[in-house]
This record gives structure tokens, C-alpha cells and sequence, in this order.
């Protein structure tokens, strides 16, 4: 599995936990996950504190644009996800 597909995974699979409601299958990787899945900005939070406390990851405020779509989870977390997946 390729890094990018991990993170991608990753960021799915806390999607999945904090919004179990959202059908994430036709996900699509450059349109923004905010306007394709019914989170709100306290949804946002959780995705952050969840890669905190699963791999320990600190996303500081000023980062939180590139979490917009999976491809910029994936530019932005892969490198702080390299050894951890």
C-alpha cells in the first residue's frame, strides 16, 4: 500500500469514527471535505485531536487549510506519518 493511500485511509477511517453516519465511498481526493461530507468545524477538531491521540501528531492552527481535501491530508500528513502506519 502506498503512503498516500495509507493517509488517505487514515483520514477516512477517523471520518468514519467521528461521523459514522457519512457514506465515504465516492470520497473524491481534490474537492474539499467540507463540502462533500456534512462536517462542521467542530468535526474538523475532532479529526485533529484524533490523529493527536492515534499517532501523536500535532496539526497546528495555521495548517489546518491543508486538511481541506484527501490529496492535501495526504501532501500535508504523509510525511508526519512516515514510520507510524
Amino acid at each position: 500500500m502506498s503512503t498516500s493511500t495509507s493517509v488517505a485511509a487514515v483520514v477516512l477511517d477517523i471520518i468514519a469514527t467521528i461521523a459514522p453516519d457519512e457514506d465515504l465511498d465516492d470520497v473524491k481526493p481534490d474537492v474539499r471535505l467540507r463540502d462533500q461530507l456534512d462536517l462542521d468545524s467542530m468535526d474538523f477538531l475532532d479529526i485533529v485531536m484524533e490523529l493527536r491521540k492515534r499517532y501523536g501528531i500535532e496539526v497546528p492552527e495555521e495548517a489546518y487549510p491543508k486538511l481541506a481535501t484527501l490529496d492535501s491530508c495526504t501532501e500535508y500528513l504523509g510525511p508526519l506519518l512516515e514510520g507510524k502506519l
